[in-house]
């Protein structure tokens, strides 16, 4: 018997509701990486609403992956021109057949292999992202590659050891032992945190520029007055002056 395209989506179990299915990250390393990335550009992009960021998030693209249980979840992706809400994981065919346009992995002693190999081969061939990145928190091993037709090839890193990005519109770089974000003209991504520092100290500052300001003009008018007082008593008027 023959169905419609609108009785066989009806018979269609909603896969939006599918969990993810990600082990937790190995490291307090990894983790303290993993959420410096994706604060610090929810921070840099907080008036959007087109994008979406997955951390250690489950992304399921066919029926058969479900079937073999090979699941395949990023530490960190991201999406762009698409609606930023809550999802229990990424589910491809629910997406308009969306995957991510930047994909990073955490390196650790157990799955570096996979993501410079398995992984890599699985993004460039199946997803077609077009930003591969992969970083060692534990020994700072750095590499992007970008997809040039239907190949990755490495991205040239600038004289500082950062890697542009195009999807982001930003550089990657280590600072700190970290994996950071930088804008085009080389000034750091902050975090929220940090940004709240920054917005401190520069308050904080301007409150001493006027503190400074209204000080010396206190000083001035004193030193008038004290002038005005001498010539007072020389028997000038310091009107006259004027």
């Amino acid at each position: 018997m023959f169905v419609t395209a609108q009785q066989l989506e009806q018979q269609m179990p909603d896969a939006t509701r599918l969990l993810s299915d990600e082990p937790e990250m190995e490291t307090s390393l990894h983790y303290m990486q993993l959420l410096l990335l994706v604060t610090s550009l929810e921070w840099l992009w907080r008036d959007s609403n087109d994008f979406f960021i997955g951390a250690n998030l489950t992304i399921y693209f066919s029926r058969q992956q479900l079937r073999n249980r090979d699941f395949r979840g990023p530490d960190f992706f991201l999406v762009k021109d698409t609606e930023k809400r809550s999802r229990n994981s990424w589910v491809v065919w629910e997406e308009d057949g969306r995957y991510p346009d930047l994909i990073i992995e955490l390196l650790s002693e157990s799955t570096a292999d996979i993501d410079r190999n398995l992984k890599k081969n699985l993004y460039e061939n199946r997803f077609h992202t077009p930003e591969y990145f992969w970083f060692s928190p534990e020994n700072l091993e750095f590499a992007g590659f970008e997809l040039v037709g239907n190949k990755y090839q490495e991205i040239t890193p600038n004289a500082r050891g950062w890697y542009w990005s195009d999807v982001l519109r930003l550089y990657l770089g280590i600072e700190g032992g970290k994996l950071r974000y930088f804008t085009p003209d080389g000034d750091l991504v902050p975090t929220p945190e940090e940004a709240a520092i920054i917005a401190q100290q520069q308050a904080s500052q301007a409150q001493q520029q006027v503190y400074d300001t209204q000080l010396q003009l206190e000083q001035e008018r004193l030193r008038s007055q004290r002038l005005a007082e001498h010539l007072r008593s020389l028997g000038v008027n310091p009107d006259s002056l004027s």
